[in-house]
């Protein structure tokens, strides 16, 4: 992995990967962006052996740069890494041809050691993500071929309020949802008072347990 790009809008991320790549990968150059068009514009510009990306991006989707990257650029090894762990946006980007998942719910040195394991030939995938895989699999039984499409909860939630929701259940709070998202404060108080009303809930606990059951988050 001699040249790696990374694409995440969070400095923070941002710049830990960027400290850390060269030491899991010696000699590794690595550039990083925080949105799909600087990421486009790279691309065109330059050849990259590793791309991390995020899925939810200022200017559109990650899951959609990783289809075109592995149209485009065949030789890259493309991985996400992402807050969201669920059905939906895991095979979402499996199926857009990432090789790898990581979940930033798992502290970063395990984040940096399951990238490593490119090296010797193994899938980069967070221990969450790789049981999420196995269950889903398993519920499947065990069938082969392509990846199933995994259909959407029913309820009627925009994108943006399953997004709020996820993280409401997880824990962040209105700031942390606001800045993960891209959002402002408010717009986030209103995103979640539409998710109380749409699912006649008034407390985070319910939040929780709404989001087990639409499976947006682990039980676990």
């Amino acid at each position: 992995m001699k040249r790696c790009l990374v694409v995440e809008d969070h400095a923070q991320t941002r710049q830990w990967w960027l400290a850390e790549l060269p030491g899991i990968f010696p000699g590794c150059m690595a550039r990083a962006v925080s949105t799909v068009a600087e990421a486009r514009r790279l691309l065109r510009q330059e050849g990259f052996s590793l791309a991390i990306v995020d899925i939810k991006l200022p200017d559109g989707s990650g899951v959609d740069l990783i289809g075109e990257i592995c149209r485009r650029h065949p030789d890259t090894v493309c991985v996400v890494n992402s807050i969201f762990d669920d059905d939906q946006h895991v095979f979402a980007a499996l199926r857009a041809g990432a090789q790898g998942y990581l979940s930033k719910d798992e502290p970063r040195g395990s984040q940096a050691e399951q990238l490593r394991s490119i090296v010797h030939g193994q899938p980069p995938l967070s221990p969450g993500i790789a049981r999420r895989i196995l269950r889903h699999f398993a519920r499947q039984g065990g069938s082969g071929g392509a990846m199933p499409v995994v259909d959407g909860p029913a309820h009627d939630l925009t994108g943006r309020e399953v997004d709020v929701l996820r993280l409401i259940a997880k824990g962040y709070s209105r700031p942390e949802v606001a800045e993960l998202l891209g959002l402002s404060v408010n717009t986030v108080a209103t995103y979640t008072k539409s998710i109380y009303r749409k699912l006649d809930i008034s407390r985070r606990a319910e939040a929780v347990v709404e989001a087990v059951r639409l499976g947006l988050i682990r039980s676990d």
